[in-house]
């Protein structure tokens, strides 16, 4: 338990962007995301395509840690996946955004959205607002989607964006495809 502070003290607070969309609220992560990211990952099929080593997280600690690295990426680079909030239940339905811890081949933006909430168009719906993002904050020409070959609905995502493939990445020992957006592209179809 995180005990009381003592009058005048201050703690880090790690603030970043919040991103409204029709139905999403892109925004930093918050305590109350952890078990629900904890319970999105402990599905075999979701930690498949997200968790570092495809294995479900199934403890709390395992799921702490999870979250607390997505959010370290923000405290040490400014930047990182948002929580993403479903607006009319203010329910966390999964994480959305940029990614580049060291060694990762490319700028990424990457998407994971809990079981219960798939086939509504919310990874999409998100990668977009994340995109949009990206390209008005950074100096980049393109943001890269890494995606395994037998995930066919990720690939679909990557479609509706507009992104391309183009070739494979090493992601510690695993091939993924690596699909593009490109600056030049994402401006001519928004």
């Amino acid at each position: 338990m995180i005990p009381s502070l003592k009058p005048g003290a201050k703690l880090l607070k790690v603030d970043g962007p919040t991103i409204e969309t029709a139905r999403l609220i892109l925004r930093p992560w918050r305590i109350s995301d952890i078990a629900a990211n904890t319970a999105m990952l402990s599905d075999p099929g979701t930690a498949r395509f997200i968790a570092p080593d495809g294995v479900a997280i199934t403890t709390e600690i395992g799921g702490w840690r999870n979250a607390a690295v997505i959010s370290g990426h923000w405290a040490l680079y400014g930047f990182g996946m948002f929580a993403v909030e479903e607006k009319s239940s203010g329910q966390y339905i999964g994480r959305v955004g940029p990614w580049c811890p060291p060694g990762w081949p490319g700028f990424e933006v990457g998407w994971g959205i809990a079981r219960e909430w798939r086939g509504q168009g919310y990874a999409a719906e998100a990668a977009r607002a994340s995109i949009d993002w990206v390209f008005a904050t950074f100096e980049i020409d393109e943001i890269i989607h890494c995606i395994e070959s037998v995930n066919a609905p990720s690939q679909a995502v990557a479609r509706r964006l507009g992104a391309r493939r183009e070739g494979e990445v090493d992601l510690s020992g695993k091939i993924n495809e690596r699909w593009v957006t490109s600056r030049r592209a994402w401006a001519g179809q928004n």
